[in-house]
């Protein structure tokens, strides 16, 4: 049997993710220190910017998935995202007050969500249907390593140049039009997309046409969000073991390289067993990660919980994008994806919420015990279902 190779296209879609994943946190990496050390802005306004910006790229994300299936078209809304949010870049560089920052934080969520949803239905498109997994992880996997190496990238020229934001905000424009270059030139449409306008794909009629064993993977993004708060939590426990300040940061590093390092090789098994097993799998590493991490706060047991926190997000994220691109129709994909892609972002938005009352409340502990709990209570939904499953099956 011969085996079958990922599509050079894959690869250019990967790699485009990466630089401008690299564009994009040399930025992210050193917005709040930027606001507030340089143009004053108050710990208020940083929440204000970056909450309005997630929510933004949430919305959007629907929209720009239902537009593609509607046009025909992926690559067309992918590299508009993409150009979108590289020709932000300038403005970070040249930005006086916390308005125009703010303006451009919007404008690039607005590109991210405007080519997410397109670009994984591309990627669904392009892909065959035994390499899909494989596809999904090493398009993650590169994107992972973006984001590691930007915010070492900024920490370094930071270094190297005194603590100045506007000159490493500068040479974050190169790799962001390096991603537009490469996408414009290195992707071609699949010929399947190029051609009439489809029918409306939000009408009722057609949303109907998602089936129950989509909604099934959205409801299990779902649960995976509310039992997997924001990374945020996991850099707070490091500060709480002593880490020096400037060296927290890392923390991120090291989950992002875990993250990246397993994400394909899970991806490539994923095609290989069953789907559904992984995802229990996954869960179950991640109520590793959360008894780790609850245990206490000496930076090796914050390290192990991390790594462990790395391994489940390289065992699930591009497995649920692939049951995505699985459960929906072809012509309906890039609604699905931001369909999907809006239900997880609610459930992570209100999953952090609740962490951090509890952090405050009563510490911790109770949030990583709160997380693994979450974590039990979906693992237990995901195995009552395939047990119901096979019963029906045998009758």
């Amino acid at each position: 049997m011969t085996r079958t190779r990922i599509p050079p296209a894959i690869w250019v879609l990967g790699f485009v993710s990466l630089l401008m994943d690299v564009s994009s946190e040399m930025i992210h990496s050193l917005l709040p220190l930027f606001l507030v050390g340089s143009l004053g802005a108050s710990a208020l306004m940083v929440g204000l910017i970056e909450g309005l910006a997630e929510s933004t790229a949430l919305i959007v994300k629907v929209f720009s998935g239902a537009l593609s299936d509607y046009l025909g078209r992926r690559k067309g809304l992918a590299l508009f995202g993409y150009g979108l949010a590289a020709l932000t870049k300038p403005l970070f560089a040249i930005a006086p007050t916390t308005g125009i920052v703010l303006t451009a934080r919007l404008l690039d969520r607005v590109g991210k969500g405007v080519r997410g949803a397109p670009r994984d239905a591309l990627i669904a498109d392009i892909a065959p249907a035994n390499v899909r997994g494989a596809a999904f992880g090493l398009r993650q996997s590169l994107d992972t390593v973006g984001a590691f190496v930007g915010p070492l990238l900024a920490v370094g020229l930071m270094l190297l140049w005194a603590n100045d934001f506007r000159a490493v905000f500068w040479v974050s424009v190169i790799p962001g039009l390096l991603a537009v270059s490469l996408l414009l030139f290195g992707v071609r449409e699949p010929e399947q997309h190029v051609g009439e306008r489809r029918a409306n794909p939000i009408r009722r009629e057609n949303l109907k046409r998602l089936n129950p064993a989509y909604w099934w993977v959205v409801a299990v993004g779902a649960a995976f969000a509310l039992a997997r708060f924001s990374e945020a939590f996991l850099v707070l426990r490091a500060q709480q073991g002593g880490v020096a300040v400037a060296l927290v940061p890392l923390v991120m590093v090291a989950m992002n390289v875990v993250y990246a390092a397993s994400a394909y090789p899970f991806g490539r098994l994923s095609d290989r067993i069953n789907r559904k097993s992984l995802l229990a799998w996954g869960l179950l590493v991640l109520v590793a990660a959360d008894l780790v991490l609850a245990m206490g706060n000496y930076w090796t047991t914050v390290l192990a919980g991390v790594a462990l926190w790395g391994i489940h997000m390289g065992m699930t994220q591009g497995l649920l994008a692939t049951l995505v691109a699985d459960t929906a129709p072809a012509d309906l994909r890039g609604t699905a994806f931001g369909v999907f892609n809006l239900v997880s972002g609610i459930a992570l938005l209100l999953a952090s919420a609740m962490a951090g009352l509890l952090w405050d409340q009563f510490g911790a502990a109770a949030t990583f015990h709160a997380g693994a709990a979450f974590s039990v209570i979906a693992l237990i939904g995901l195995l009552a279902r395939r047990q119901g499953r096979g019963r029906v099956a045998r009758r």
